[in-house]
């Protein structure tokens, strides 16, 4: 079949290469195989790519996270599920205790062996496109707006790094919500977007410091209550983590799920007690949250954002325009795409 295979970690996508002959899984006991209709491309397929320190990632390997498409054979022992079904795979394996694309083979080939019990139904209203936009990078968003973060009706919520995937999908949360919705993003196209979605306010960042642009509008956190704002969702860190504390009102929320600027930024813990504030981590996603999404996405209340879609043998080109954040939403990399 065709492949995307990983030999070893490498800075450039041009270390991901692109084979034809690889061998075709076979369903093994109480594992089913897809053909892989859409995998969506994640900011942490750029991690596996790299290396990440103390994860070892088993060698040669198939990347790809999120993957949606048709089951072509059944396993022995399988049970509920019938060749010809569409199905979205929820990519943590919790049997195995693995991730798939990441310990295990994944979506950027033609075809992936996966444990049923991964498999979620996939209503024939739901394009395979929409579907494996959803369990990462939606899958976070809404366990860090709605079950850790628990944004309610008239919070101001600021989202950074609003026009990714965790992005797009926690501004349309809040706003569904009925929070006052601050998008940051890094030009005026996207912004443009993000008020499409639900954003009421927008900062674009290369042009305006975040902080003063909150403050300028909201006033400056006081230590007895007021100014500021309630709720910040950074998946950032690095440069952006300092501010985001300055600017949270007095018990203030801060969510994060990620660090893609960096893990270790430096922290005036000060601000953390005299204003009372909450740092909330919220790490991946539950069964049900993908679920809970596939409702939504079915019911059309909610809008899974692709921005182009990529056939298998163009990867390293999804990666390049991954890593140089040239994307709105998410990258689709389809094996049966044109």
């Amino acid at each position: 079949m065709k492949a995307i295979v990983l030999r070893a970690h490498d800075p450039s996508p041009r270390a991901l290469e692109y084979v034809t002959d690889w061998p075709d899984p076979v369903a093994g006991e109480g594992n089913v195989v897809i053909a892989v209709r859409a995998c969506a491309l994640n900011y942490h397929d750029l991690f596996t790519l790299r290396g990440m320190p103390g994860i070892k990632v088993p060698m040669p390997i198939i990347t790809g996270i999120d993957m949606a498409g048709e089951i072509v054979e059944v396993g022995p022992g399988v049970t509920g599920f019938t060749v010809g079904d569409r199905v979205l795979v929820d990519p943590f394996d919790r049997v195995a205790g693995k991730l798939i694309g990441e310990m295990m083979n994944g979506g950027l080939a033609e075809y992936c062996e996966v444990g049923a019990h991964t498999l979620l139904p996939l209503d024939d209203a739901i394009s395979f496109e929409d579907a494996a936009a959803l369990p990462t990078a939606y899958g976070t968003a809404y366990r860090m707006i709605r079950r850790r973060g628990r944004v309610a009706r008239d919070e101001k919520v600021l989202v950074l790094g609003a026009s990714g995937g965790v992005g797009t999908c926690c501004v349309q949360l809040a706003a569904a919500e009925g929070a006052h919705v601050i998008a940051a993003a890094s030009t005026a196209e996207k912004l443009a977007r993000l008020e499409e979605l639900g954003a009421h306010e927008l900062i674009n960042y290369v042009e305006h410091d975040f902080r003063e642009a909150i403050i300028a509008k909201h006033g400056k956190p006081r230590m007895f209550g007021g100014g500021g704002i309630d709720v910040i969702v950074n998946f950032t860190g690095g440069d952006t983590w300092a501010p985001s504390l300055r600017t949270l009102t007095k018990g203030g929320r801060l969510l994060t799920c990620g660090a893609t600027a960096g893990f270790d930024p430096k922290t005036d813990i000060r601000y953390i007690w005299t204003f009372e504030l909450n740092i909330l981590g919220s790490n991946g996603w539950a069964r049900e949250d993908v679920e809970e999404l596939l409702e939504l996405v079915r019911q059309k209340k909610l809008r899974p954002m692709i921005d182009r879609v990529l056939p298998l043998e163009k990867a390293q080109e999804a990666f390049t325009l991954l890593d140089s954040r040239e994307v709105f939403g998410k990258i689709i990399v389809s094996p049966t795409a044109a």
